[in-house]
């Protein structure tokens, strides 16, 4: 278990633990990193009625953590998520997702994710914790991450930068999204799935 230091949030969800790369150096310092906006995919299934899982993403969210490659330790993170970003390729139910039944986007517009602890694995997995803000109600939740690789990027930037995965599945209802529940023409079961990458020291130019 790593030893943290999680200082009070000021702003946007997401932070992600990674691994050490062969062939970095030995005694590297906590580096921030930035989530690049160009690559963060933010994807949700939710099961419809019993027929099929109706699949959709987040369009605009932002992210930072700290993070030491040597001790593998994350000393802080964070990512926001414009709720009104929401997009199912279906224009009506888009709607219906932002209305106050969902995710009540016009009253709290940010969902908001804030690290507060890691445990590294094996082969680039761990376990992340942190609380989530959704619909101004805050929960704590755990996602299965993996560190897919670290490297200088191979062209445009050429950036120190982190690939990573993540998925959890949450209960929408503890968020008090009950919406259909009852009749089960909506699940609450929510799959989540993050695939971004991340630059040492800021977005790409």
């Amino acid at each position: 278990m790593m030893h943290s230091r999680f200082p009070t949030p000021s702003g946007v969800l997401f932070t992600i633990a990674l691994g050490l790369a062969p062939g970095w150096p030995l005694h590297a310092e906590p580096i921030e990193w930035q989530i690049d906006p160009d690559h963060f995919s933010i994807g949700f299934e939710v099961m419809h009625i019993g027929y099929a899982r109706t699949l959709g993403m987040f369009l605009d969210a932002k992210g930072r953590f700290v993070y030491d490659p040597e001790t593998e330790t994350l000393d802080s993170g964070r990512v926001v998520v414009q709720a009104d970003s929401v997009f199912t390729d279906h224009d009506r139910r888009d709607r219906h997702v932002k209305s106050d039944d969902f995710l009540a986007a016009d009253e709290h517009p940010d969902i908001e994710f804030v690290v507060t602890g890691y445990t590294a694995g094996e082969n680039g997995q761990g376990t992340l914790a942190g609380n989530l803000t959704l619909r101004g109600q805050t929960h704590p939740v755990e996602l299965r991450t993996t560190i897919n690789r670290r490297a200088d990027y191979p062209f445009g930037h050429g950036k120190d930068t982190l690939g990573i995965s993540a998925r959890t599945t949450l209960l929408r209802s503890q968020w008090g999204m009950t919406y259909a529940i009852e009749n089960d023409l909506v699940g609450d079961e929510v799959l989540l799935r993050f695939e971004f990458e991340a630059l040492n020291g800021g977005v790409r130019d």
